[in-house]
């Protein structure tokens, strides 16, 4: 299933900068782990907003709440999700 996330990241003002220094890093590392196992199919930033809208392709609902739930970034995101199925007019096979 193919499903459009938003997230918003807001990270405490008081939060150590080294804790978010590594938040960060673990956040990127597991994030290109993903794209590159097909999980996180495409990845946007939002020009001015520390917040991306996502494309994630996995089997159901609850695979994409167990993937969400493991970013380390997750205790600081407002999450918005849209399941997406084939449009009957695009001209791709495979929606990539």
């Amino acid at each position: 299933m193919l499903f459009h996330v938003r997230m918003t990241v807001r990270l405490p003002a008081d939060m150590p900068a080294e804790t978010a220094a590594q938040l960060k890093a673990d956040e990127k590392e597991l994030a290109q782990r993903l794209q590159h196992e097909g999980t996180w199919r495409h990845l946007w930033r939002l020009a001015g907003l520390y917040a991306n809208v996502s494309v994630f392709d996995v089997p159901d609902n609850q695979a994409l709440h167990d993937t969400l739930m493991q970013l380390p970034l997750y205790p600081y995101m407002e999450i918005d999700v849209t399941p997406m199925c084939r449009h009957p007019s695009s001209i791709h096979a495979d929606d990539r």
